[in-house]
């Protein structure tokens, strides 16, 4: 654990409550980001931060961009990695943040409850031979995409901040390191109820099901039949997403199912794009060879996701 940790709640306004780090130690690995060289505040999203109680001009100080950074952690902050697994292209295997640490759950003044997750932020347990970094580039894209989402009132995920890390990464080419604050209803996605049905207890996959109820859809109770329900609610949520990213022509270009939050927000900007002339065979992965997350075929693989997820869920029956 780093020794970088800082009260920097008076400043900033910083309010959390970790529920998911009270689930199940499955879940995720406690870990604190590795700190930067010369971490420097590039873009903040001073509309964001309101909505969500920051004080901007704490974002903007030294200790605010410090934490932006992961060189020092606010106070009531738990950092950890999420476990998860996925099928990617079809394949299942097991992931993680591999790239990210979720700081915590900022509660609100109007008591609502958001992630916080640094996104290039180190080496994780997760990290499969990978950095843990990202490239100013994909940074920057993804705030720009994410907030264009939203305008068009398309439910994503956010972006509250990119900061540069003052050191260089390797990828094709020596590009400038960068961290994102991205910011989300939760980071619940389908492929966390694989790996809970795959490597987990029956019971630990209850609980992950219940702790999404209780978070997400609290209206559904807790009959007996409260997991074909959540199951339900999901269905209606992705479908209506779907349904607003073929109106704009949006390709999300990898959509794997650790890629489908629980909660219905857009959720990964890697290769993606909005189509510019309607071609439904458009794809935006240079990998995706065969077409599989294609504009045509977004509905139907949304519709395959879903179908690993009941078979998660039934584990818990």
């Amino acid at each position: 654990m780093t020794e970088n940790r800082a009260a920097t709640k008076t400043e900033t306004g910083w309010n959390f409550d970790n529920s998911y780090a009270r689930s199940p130690g499955t879940f995720f690995t406690s870990l604190d980001p590795t700190p930067v060289r010369r971490p420097k505040l590039i873009v903040l999203n001073e509309r964001l931060a309101a909505s969500l109680g920051l004080n901007v001009s704490g974002l903007r100080s030294d200790e605010g961009t410090a934490a932006l950074a992961g060189n020092r952690i606010p106070e009531g902050a738990e950092p950890l990695a999420q476990a998860y697994a996925g099928h990617q292209f079809g394949h299942f295997t097991m992931l993680g943040d591999g790239r990210a640490i979720l700081l915590g759950e900022r509660l609100t003044p109007q008591g609502e409850r958001f992630d916080i997750q640094l996104k290039g932020s180190g080496r994780t347990p997760y990290s499969r031979g990978g950095d843990g970094r990202a490239a100013l580039g994909p940074m920057l894209r993804e705030y720009i995409i994410s907030e264009a989402m939203h305008a068009l009132g398309i439910p994503t995920t956010r972006s509250l901040a990119v900061v540069t890390t003052g050191e260089p990464i390797q990828r094709e080419t020596e590009l400038p390191g960068a961290i994102l604050t991205r910011v989300a209803a939760s980071h619940l996605r389908v492929g966390t109820f694989q790996y809970a049905a795959q490597w987990g207890t029956p019971e630990e996959l209850r609980t992950l099901a219940d702790y999404a109820l209780q978070r997400h859809y609290p209206e559904v109770g807790t009959g007996e039949d409260r997991y074909l329900r959540l199951f339900r609610e999901v269905i209606q949520r992705q479908a209506q997403l779907i349904a607003k990213w073929q109106l704009v022509g949006f390709i999300h270009g990898v959509m794997n199912t650790d890629n489908m939050t629980i909660s219905g927000e857009t959720i990964d900007y890697g290769p993606c794009a909005f189509m510019d002339a309607y071609d439904p065979a458009t794809v935006f992965s240079s990998i995706d060879v065969q077409g599989r997350y294609a504009y045509g075929n977004q509905p139907y693989m949304a519709a395959w996701n879903l179908a690993r997820l009941a078979e998660a869920l039934l584990a818990a029956l």
